[in-house]
């Protein structure tokens, strides 16, 4: 196993808000990694920065070995929390657009997965419903060969009945030596999949363990120690 992220001393503020404070975690590949807290803990900070979004912070990074940068670029995917793709686009456009961008892309794959949701190839992107466009999206991130996957709310607007259809996606189309961070506040439906979990409260890492040890030591679902955690 590769220490495929090293994060050192990592602050950052807008302002006099400070929203990340002394981040060190160092994850390893061929891991699915929960990353957990509350609103405003700092979640989305810290995979924007990952993802060289935000480039104003203090503190070292290294992401398979080098700085954040081109090769970062190359070898994460990335599914934001919000659409990214603009309303005129079809299926097809986004297909191309990915195959363009991304040397890593397997085509046959995404269309695999198109087909297995039903959604056709040439509609607009915007007549999908909401948890159809989030499970195209999770498609086209899944369907690239990268090293490091990163998940903002993968599952924050689909129905419960298709949850498990996301998690399924999610477990068969990564790559064994890569490593999964996934962002959700819906921990229940999810926590089963998770290797790791990180919590963060009010900027900072306030536990970063593995699942299972975490659930035999404290006799509770990673759900419950959450909620224990982050009770107001």
């Amino acid at each position: 196993m590769n220490d495929l992220i090293q994060i050192q001393n990592l602050n950052k503020s807008y302002g006099k808000k400070q929203v990340l404070r002394n981040v060190n975690l160092t994850l390893t590949s061929g891991k699915i990694v929960g990353l957990l807290g509350p609103n405003g803990s700092g979640k989305t900070t810290l995979i924007k920065i990952l993802n060289g979004l935000l480039k104003d912070y203090q503190g070292h990074i290294l992401i398979d070995g080098q700085p954040i940068g081109v090769h970062s670029k190359e070898i994460i995917s990335y599914l934001p929390d919000e659409p990214y793709f603009e309303n005129w686009m079809t299926t097809s456009d986004a297909l191309h657009l990915f195959s363009d961008m991304y040397k890593d892309f397997d085509l046959n794959k995404a269309l695999s997965l198109m087909e297995r949701m039903d959604i056709e190839k040439k509609i607009k992107i915007k007549e999908l419903s909401k948890g159809m466009k989030e499970k195209f999206q999770l498609a086209l991130v899944m369907s690239r060969k990268a090293k490091i996957y990163i998940l903002d709310e993968p599952i924050g607007g689909v129905d419960p009945a298709a949850r498990d259809f996301i998690l399924d996606i999610i477990l068969n189309n990564y790559d064994q030596d890569a490593i999964v961070i996934l962002s959700t506040h819906l921990i229940a439906d999810i926590e089963r999949i998770f290797d790791e979990v990180i919590f963060l409260k009010n900027g900072g890492v306030v536990l970063h363990e593995d699942s299972e040890e975490l659930r035999v030591a404290r006799q509770s679902s990673i759900d419950a120690i959450f909620r224990e955690e982050f009770k107001c």
